[in-house]
This record gives C-alpha cells, structure tokens and sequence, in this order.
C-alpha cells in the first residue's frame, strides 16, 4: 500500500483517485474523531532524507476529551517531495494509527485530500491504507485557489482546483487566519466541515490534531507521552 518508489506512487495515487468508496456519514451519536501526527528532528532544513529519525503520534478524543493515544518512534522513509508525502511518511502514520486502542469513526490529518496533481493527497491515501474516513486540515492549499470567507467563526468559501472544489477555507475562529478542510477517504466538503468543526473544542486547531501534535513533540523532546506504557512503543 505505501510504495517506494515516486513512479509506483503515482500510478497507485492515480488508482485511489479513481476509487468510489461508499460515502461515510457522522453517527447521530457521539463519535471518537483521532488526528495523527509526525515530526521530525529540529534543525534539519531542506527536504531531509531517508532514514531521518521521525516521531509519530495518534489521539483520539470523544466530545473533546482524550480517549485513546498511541506513540510511536521511526525513521522516515524518503526525503520530502511535493505532492508525494506518502514516501515519507505514510507507512509511519498508518502503524501508529493502528496502534489506537480502537479504531476511530474518523481521522484527520495534516495533509491535502483531493487538492493535489492526481487528486490523491495523503488523507485520501491513508484512508484506503487503513479503511477508515478521513479529513486533512492544513495551514494553506496546496494548489488550489479561493478567496477567504468573512472574518466569524464557521465562515467558509470554496477552493477550486481546474475549475472543481476540492476544499475549501474555514475560519474556525474570528480574527485569526482560516484553516483549509480538505475531504479525503469516503468524506466530502460538507461532511469535512461538520467533522472539523465539532472537533474544535473552542480553539483554533481540531482538538485530536493538537494532541497528536503535542505527544509527537513530547516524544521528540524525550519526555513520557503519559502514565500508560501500553500506549507507546519503539
């Protein structure tokens, strides 16, 4: 599922960009919604390389409060290309996802969905890897382009890539910069939306991504990931 090699990526990227898995809709009940994360040692500049030691983390959170949480050490698989993140980390965000204690209802991530050259970023990809649905959030589009919604919390506007929407800006809070929501794995934009959203918890950042994020870069520092030992392994 995760190939080595860029030309093997492509054409697998260009198959799940074809794929028409069944739509996935939020449960009326309460759903555990997890975030993944990796990192990478400090200081390194340019677009590293393979075998670079790499920390990666998964937590899942239910109503806002943490319920599950995996940590786990690797070394990544590939320097950074654009449009080709899968290389260098899939493999390792696949492995920790897995290691939850359960699976989520749905996975967000830091990566693009269907705003990339073969409309097959990461969070489609690692939504096929494991099954599950999947939403990417990140800072800025890749390629696609769209004017910011209205400065209010929940405001949001399209972001077109050849002319079709493939994310879209949401501004998760007045007076700071929008996220871009990206539809992935068996999810579209309203679907993205209404995920990111109820995964806020009052700031700025979905709240299972900034646990990810912050058991990522405690792991990275050295320090314990918490008081479970279940939870992380090397």
């Amino acid at each position: 599922m995760w190939p080595t090699e860029v030309d093997a990526l492509e054409a697998e990227q260009r198959r799940l960009a074809q794929a028409q898995p069944q739509p996935w809709r939020p449960p009326d009940a309460l759903m555990d919604v997890a975030g993944c994360w990796v990192c990478f040692p400090r200081g390194v500049s340019g677009r590293g390389g393979a075998g670079d030691p790499a920390w990666s983390a998964a937590a899942a959170t239910r109503a806002g409060r943490l319920v599950g949480r995996h940590v786990r050490e690797g070394v990544a698989a590939a320097p950074y290309l654009p449009g080709l993140m899968a290389l260098r980390a899939g493999a390792l965000l696949e492995s920790v996802v897995r290691g939850l204690p359960q699976a989520p209802d749905v996975l967000l991530l830091d990566a693009t969905g269907r705003d990339h050259p073969r409309r097959c970023g990461l969070a489609v990809h690692l939504g096929a890897a494991l099954d599950l649905p999947t939403v990417g959030v990140t800072h800025r589009p890749l390629g696609a382009t769209g004017d910011w919604p209205q400065d209010r919390a929940g405001a949001n506007s399209p972001l077109r890539l050849d002319g079709e929407v493939v994310a879209c800006w949401l501004r998760t809070r007045a007076g700071t910069r929008p996220l871009v929501v990206h539809p992935g794995w068996r999810t579209d934009v309203e679907t993205s939306l209404t995920v990111v959203e109820q995964a806020l918890a009052g700031r700025r950042t979905p709240e299972p991504l900034r646990q990810a994020r912050r058991l990522a870069r405690r792991a990275r520092a050295g320090l314990d990931a918490g008081p479970d030992p279940r939870t992380v392994s090397r």
